[in-house]
C-alpha cells in the first residue's frame, strides 16, 4: 500500500485511517496541553510584560514627579514623567489583552492564571494606588492621610477583585465587577484630570466600589477586543501630545480622561436602566393580567 498524502488520508485503508487520526489527535491535545510549571508560554511572556510595565510606571512617577517635589525641584508635576508611567500602564493593559487571546490560540502554561493575577495586581492594583497617594502628596490642595486612604481602598479592591476572579465562575462573556485594567485607567484618569482633591478622592472610592460590585462587564472578545486596543493606541496619541506640549495637547488629554470616566460609568447606569425597565415590564404585566 501506497501512502500517497498522509495529512489528508489519502491512499489509507481503513484501518491505517483511524490510526492515524489518533494519533493526529493525541499529537492536538499534547499541543494544546498546558506546559509544565518549568516551561513559560508565550502568554507568560506577555504577562511578565504587563508586570515590568507596572513596575516602571512606578519608578517613572517616583523619580520624574515625587522626588522632585520632595527635593524642592520642581513645584509641578513633571508631565514627561506622569505621561510615560500612564503609557506604560496602557501598553501593560495591551498585554493585558493579548496575553489571554494567544493563551487560547496557543499552548498555556499551568503557570498562566497564576502570573496573570500577580501582573495584574503590580499594574492594575499597586500603580493605580501609587498614583493616588502621590498625588495627595504633591497637589497644592494636600490631604495626604486621606488620600492614602483612598489610595488603600484601591489596592484593597483590587485584591479582592482578583481573588474572586479566581474563586467564583461566572458564565461566559462576563466578569464580575469593573474590569481591573478598565479600573486603574480610570482612577488615573480622574488623577490626571486634577479635580478638587475631595471630588476626585469621592470618585476614585466610586471606581474601587465598582471593582468588587456585581454588576456585570462583559469581556473584550471580538470586536470589543478590537475596539480596546484602538482605544488604548487613541490614548497612548493623546498621552503623547500632552506631554510633548503641542498645541491642543491639554485639550486632548483632557477629553480623552473625560471619555474613560464616561466609558466606566456607562455600565452601572446601563444595569440601572435595565432594572428599571424590567420591574416597569412587570408592572405592566400584573395591571394586563389583573384587567384580563
Amino acid at each position: 500500500m501506497t501512502v500517497t498524502d498522509p495529512e489528508t488520508l489519502v491512499g489509507l485503508g481503513d484501518d491505517d485511517e483511524t490510526e492515524l487520526r489518533h494519533r493526529r489527535w493525541a499529537r492536538d491535545r499534547e499541543l494544546r496541553a498546558p506546559r509544565s510549571p518549568q516551561q513559560l508560554s508565550t502568554a507568560d511572556f506577555l504577562t511578565l510584560g504587563n508586570a515590568v510595565c507596572g513596575f516602571l510606571a512606578i519608578y517613572s512617577i517616583t523619580t520624574g514627579v515625587l522626588m522632585p517635589h520632595i527635593t524642592g525641584e520642581s513645584h509641578s508635576p513633571n508631565r514627561h514623567s506622569a505621561a510615560t508611567a500612564v503609557t506604560l500602564l496602557l501598553i501593560g493593559a495591551m498585554c493585558d489583552l493579548f496575553d489571554g487571546l494567544v493563551a487560547r490560540k496557543l499552548r498555556s502554561s499551568a503557570l498562566g492564571a497564576e502570573l496573570d493575577n500577580l501582573a495584574d495586581l503590580i499594574s492594575f492594583g499597586i500603580a493605580p494606588a501609587y498614583f493616588v497617594a502621590v498625588w495627595g502628596i504633591v497637589s497644592p490642595d494636600s490631604k495626604q492621610q486621606l488620600s492614602a486612604l483612598i489610595a488603600l481602598t484601591v489596592l484593597l479592591a483590587v485584591v479582592l477583585r482578583l481573588a474572586r476572579f479566581s474563586a467564583v465562575k461566572m458564565r461566559p462573556g462576563v466578569f464580575q465587577g469593573m474590569p481591573c485594567p478598565m479600573g486603574a485607567m480610570t482612577v488615573i484618569a480622574i488623577v490626571l484630570l486634577d479635580p478638587p482633591q475631595l471630588l476626585g478622592l469621592a470618585m476614585i472610592f466610586g471606581v474601587a466600589y465598582l471593582m468588587v460590585s456585581r454588576i456585570e462587564y462583559p469581556k473584550p472578545q471580538g470586536l470589543l477586543a478590537t475596539a480596546t486596543l484602538c482605544w488604548i493606541v487613541v490614548s497612548i496619541g493623546c498621552l503623547a501630545a500632552w506631554a510633548a506640549g503641542l498645541p491642543g495637547g491639554d485639550t486632548l488629554m483632557h477629553i480623552g480622561a473625560i471619555a474613560q470616566i464616561t466609558l466606566a460609568a456607562m455600565a452601572p447606569l446601563l444595569v440601572i436602566r435595565r432594572k428599571v425597565g424590567q420591574k416597569v415590564g412587570d408592572v405592566r404585566a400584573r395591571r394586563a393580567e389583573s384587567r384580563n
